[in-house]
């Protein structure tokens, strides 16, 4: 922006540089050329050697003063080349397009405005600042439905807090999907100075359902018709975005657009970039009426307490009904009734300059928006094909895409100094709880990790499973990082039944998981399996965390309580299922334990029975799992009685015990002090015990842990004392915790920690 400024402050000097010396130049020759009062030729002609006034003196004062003035036209030409240059040089920003339709400075609505397009665009922002106050909110609508649009509003968010510099509002009218991810996603960002409301999309159907519509969006591309009947009353104004939008500057720049609204304009709109409403890109092409090329309505500037006064209802109903009489459906959603209410009464807009919506679909032409990236202001994917477009700068636009993409989101929890924010009482809990901390006790960090909110994308993929009429469904619960990522495919084709998956990664791995993701036909035949990222911050991999976020993010009953390094033998699923209903897991406290074994050979013949599984243990090939490193994690199963089992049989809780479980939904959460590598499990089944839970293995069932490179945690617990320190610190007050909540009945949680 101060570029533009001083190029245009330079195009202005030069034009009076044009003007003025010329003027001070021939008043001065006039005045000169005046002796006594008469007037003196300034022609050799006219010169008179023989008149007595006539001397060298004066001979040699003339010729100086006519070379000067050549140097001075000289001068002139030179300035009139140069400012002739800068015109044609100039960034399209600073000159009207020949088009008016494509004019990076128009800005119109009415015929006075056409005639002087320049006003609506750049031109004003260098004598004057945006009319928006520092602390002004500004209210941003958005329509969101389903798992893949709440990503996409993700990257849009992430544009617009980028570039911002005053509070928002967020107005986001979403389905019940939508709205659980993104209420979760902003609870836990917890972003300075951004409120969000949503608006039930669903109780808005019945509001369009009765226009056809044959638009990818479906009922809910027809949603931004009736705004200003669902947004609050009291709400005057707001910039309305497709889900697809980036953001290339400051959103407060396109709400001081409002300022320039005259008369009876109430919509802010920029015209369409392509020939859709022309009708002719194809044989018998026949569009809905459109003013021109039409509007999009990726972007729109809404006054609303002004629509309301004009019965906008009423106005885009009667004109949808007129026009479906002779179209019988919409080919691009809201935006073709839209332009119908406009054609009709082409004073409510305000044409917006293009950049404010540069539309990357095929054929468009959108490269008339820009010329130079100081130009580009929002960027438009309105094509099904997205970063696939077609554009000659589309390399460009796609990188600009993927920057936010993958942007850290945690960096945009930026205060906005000297504007207050509301009081947020989840901010402010978690403020007092760090502040009572010690920053002098060694074991700090991981006492200050058991507070970290860690921001939480639920459903990362498409997600859809109805559980068993039987009450019998169990959920196999696991988290990952990346580097466990190849395990996924296994286990989906071991465990039929639903997953629900915590996975720890960060924005750029989130969009490499997803890429993953979308390449692997055995993912993606899945609908069961549901993906939640929680976002890495801090130094700790939260395991429990981890855990906790996949429990609570299950529709069964039951839940099997895995870790991701373990394949469930075949058939698994169905034998749970039988299992919770012959145990009568629904009216008991009781932990069915699936015992866990283990290889060392990265390719295994997995067995397909017990009686293969038990070949295996005596051949050497499988092993009850840490045997060698720590036999007290899973000793208490008893594999000697497991061997020849045939029914279910009961153990007690011993210290240090960690089998893999099936609960039901409502068993305790996992403690979040824990973190990284050591004692995560261990405590949950302490708690379990302390809560009276009955632990029963299971017969015929069992799992494999497969073999991989030591993680990252537990090579610190390894190398570092201070990290065993503080584990057994925390072990410790764990213990104490147990005996304060739970009385006598856990002092023996002290005693066996103090035998083994």
């Amino acid at each position: 922006m101060l570029g533009i400024c001083r190029g245009r402050r330079k195009f202005l000097a030069a034009s009076l540089t044009v003007l003025f010396v010329p003027a001070v130049t021939w008043i001065y020759l006039f005045a000169g050329s005046f002796e006594d009062g008469k007037p003196v030729s300034l022609s050799p002609l006219e010169s008179q050697p023989h008149s007595p006034r006539y001397t060298a003196s004066s001979q040699r004062e003339r010729e100086s003063l006519e070379v000067r003035v050549r140097e001075v036209e000289e001068e002139n030409r030179v300035l009139r080349k140069q400012l002739s240059l800068a015109q044609s040089r100039g960034p399209a920003h600073q000159r009207g397009n020949h088009s008016k339709t494509y004019s990076m400075e128009e800005g119109t609505g009415d015929s006075e405005s056409l005639r002087a397009g320049i006003v609506a665009g750049n031109s004003s922002e260098c004598g004057q600042q945006p009319a928006v106050e520092k602390c002004e909110t500004i209210h941003v609508a958005i329509v969101c439905a389903g798992y893949n649009a709440s990503r996409d509003v993700v990257t849009l968010v992430k544009s617009v807090l980028f570039h911002r510099r005053n509070p928002l509002h967020f107005h986001l009218i979403a389905d019940a999907i939508a709205k659980q991810i993104l209420a979760t996603l902003f609870q836990t960002w917890m972003v300075p100075a951004v409120r969000i409301d949503f608006y039930d999309a669903d109780e808005l159907k019945s509001e369009v359902s009765w226009i056809p519509n044959k638009h990818y969006s479906g009922i809910y591309g027809l949603m931004k018709l009736v705004l200003t009947k669902t947004l609050p009353s009291s709400l005057e104004r707001v910039i309305v975005l497709d889900t697809d939008i980036t953001f290339a500057t400051d959103i407060a720049e396109l709400w001081a657009v409002f300022h320039k609204f005259k008369g009876q304009q109430v919509l802010g709109l920029v015209e369409n970039q392509s020939d859709w409403y022309l009708g002719n890109l194809w044989k018998n092409h026949r569009p809905w009426p459109a003013l021109g090329r039409g509007y999009n309505t990726g972007v729109i500037l809404l006054l609303l307490d002004k629509l309301r006064k004009m019965k906008w209802e009423q106005m885009w109903r009667l004109t949808a009904e007129r026009e479906l009489m002779s179209m019988l459906s919409t080919s691009l959603a809201d935006q073709d009734i839209f332009n119908a209410v406009i054609k009709q009464n082409p004073f409510l807009v305000y044409q917006l300059p293009c950049f404010w919506n540069v539309q990357l679909s095929d054929h468009t032409r959108s490269e008339q928006c820009y010329r130079d990236v100081s130009d580009l202001k929002v960027i438009h994917w309105n094509s099904p094909k997205k970063l696939r477009v077609k554009n000659k700068h589309v390399e460009f636009f796609r990188n600009l895409y993927l920057t936010f993409l993958e942007y850290d989101g945690n960096l945009l929890r930026r205060e906005l100094f000297g504007c207050p924010s509301e009081a947020d009482v989840n901010s402010e809990n978690l403020q007092k709880q760090l502040s009572e901390l010690d920053e002098d006790d060694l074991c700090y960090e991981f006492r200050r990790e058991r507070f970290t909110v860690h921001r939480t994308h639920l459903y990362f993929l498409h997600y859809e499973y109805e559980p068993a009429s039987d009450n019998t469904d169990v959920t196999l619960v696991a988290q990952l990082s990346m580097d466990r990522l190849q395990m996924l495919e296994a286990i989906c084709k071991h465990w039929e039944g639903p997953i629900s998956l915590a996975l720890y990664l960060s924005d750029a791995e989130a969009q490499q998981f997803l890429r993953y993701a979308q390449g692997s036909e055995v993912l993606m035949s899945r609908h069961n399996v549901g993906y939640h990222i929680v976002y890495k911050e801090g130094q700790f991999y939260p395991v429990n965390l981890l855990r906790n976020v996949a429990m609570k993010h299950i529709s069964t009953p039951y839940m099997f309580l895995s870790d991701i390094d373990f394949l469930p033998m075949y058939g698994l699923y169905e034998y749970l299922r039988k299992s919770v209903t012959q145990l009568d897991l629904a009216n008991t406290k009781k932990a069915l334990i699936v015992p866990a074994f283990e290889t060392l050979r990265y390719r295994l013949s997995f067995p397909k029975s017990k009686a293969e599984l038990l070949s295996m243990l005596d051949m050497g090939t499988l092993f009850t799992f840490r045997y060698h490193v720590w036999t007290k994690g899973h000793a208490p199963t008893n594999f000697a009685k497991w061997r020849t089992a045939t029914t279910p049989y009961r153990v007690e809780w011993e210290a240090d015990f960690e089998p893999y479980v099936v609960v039901r939904k409502d068993c305790p959460e996992y403690d979040r002090r824990f973190v990284g590598f050591g004692w995560n499990k261990v405590a949950h089944i302490m708690e379990l015990d302390a809560q009276e839970y009955e632990f029963t293995v299971l017969p015929n069932a069992y799992m494999i842990h497969m073999p991989h490179a030591p993680s990252f945690d537990i090579t610190k617990f390894r190398s570092n004392k201070q990290y065993r320190i503080c584990l057994k610190t925390l072990k410790e007050e764990f213990q104490q915790d147990m005996s304060r909540h739970y009385g006598f009945a856990a002092l023996k949680y002290l005693t066996a920690e103090n035998n083994s």
